[in-house]
């Protein structure tokens, strides 16, 4: 089971930068090792959206937390 905490902390050194470009990003759920997120204000309407999820989100977390398996967006 991945810890909410970690992922938490992962997700708070992601979120330095998209609030840098007037994005954030929220845990919404982890279940079954993925985990469910939403990105706000200008992540949320850009069109790299996804490329920024899997290319530094997912990737991000997958590499500070190995049993990630995907981190999708809601």
């Amino acid at each position: 089971m991945i810890d909410r905490g970690k992922v938490e902390q992962v997700l708070g050194k992601i979120r330095v930068g998209l609030m840098a470009d007037g994005g954030n990003i929220d845990l919404v759920d982890i279940k079954d090792d993925v985990i469910y997120v939403k990105l706000k204000g200008a992540c949320g309407t850009c069109p790299m959206a996804t490329l920024t999820l899997k290319n530094w989100v997912e990737k991000t977390l997958k590499s500070e937390i190995p049993e990630v398996k995907e981190v999708v967006a809601v």
